[in-house]
């Protein structure tokens, strides 16, 4: 009973959530931007959604960027906190923007993604990361 009163973690628990919640966020992730990415190289005309004013085809550029290309530097954890700041970004406009006028339920996704990458950003990628691997050797070379 103490032990599920503690407020602290061991810190190698912690490390392997993070490994588990980047990969899985990315992985999530990657089902919302893998057809968008695909939608992009396909050309043609690019109809997309414009919830920010900056036309639909610069919109999809940038989900595309958040979406795909940050999720994947998520999953093999590098520069994770930098990633996480396009997606914030992109989950802040699909929840508040996007969805504004609709129900709860259909902006809750967008949520409690920012919420993960927010998780994420505070954190970091963890131990089992590229990012702690590059800090890992600069932090020995000098």
């Amino acid at each position: 009973m103490k032990r599920l009163l503690q407020i602290g973690a061991r810190e190698e628990y912690v490390n392997i959530l993070l490994l588990i919640l980047r990969l899985a966020i990315a992985a999530f992730m990657l089902t919302h931007g893998s057809p968008k990415f695909s939608r992009l190289l396909e050309g043609g005309e690019i109809q997309f959604g414009d919830p920010i004013g900056l036309g639909p085809v610069l919109s999809l550029i940038l989900v595309v960027f958040a979406e795909f290309l940050c999720s994947i530097l998520i999953g093999i954890g590098l520069g994770t906190r930098l990633a996480t700041i396009p997606l914030m970004i992109t989950m802040i406009v699909a929840g508040f923007v996007a969805h504004s006028a609709d129900p709860f339920g259909r902006k809750e996704i967008a949520l409690l993604y920012l919420l993960f990458y927010i998780t994420l950003f505070v954190l970091g990628s963890g131990k089992y990361s590229i990012d702690y691997l590059l800090t890992r050797k600069s932090a020995g070379s000098s």
